[in-house]
């Protein structure tokens, strides 16, 4: 029973790493989203930042 098991998840995890092309996203979106990202992160870092300095520099 155990090794039923055993076969079980390992094909069930083969499966899920596979890439569906109707059901998942598609790499190049992927990698598209995460620069978004990374780039939206670093504007509102920047801006924190700018905000401080200027809040250290006028006051």
């Amino acid at each position: 029973m155990a090794e039923a098991q055993k076969r079980l998840s390992r094909t069930t995890l083969k499966r899920r790493q596979r890439f569906h092309p109707k059901r998942d996203v598609r790499p190049a979106v992927l990698a598209k989203a995460d620069r978004l990202v990374i780039r939206v992160a670093a504007a509102i870092g920047l801006s924190f930042l700018a905000v401080i300095i200027l809040q250290a520099a006028l006051g």
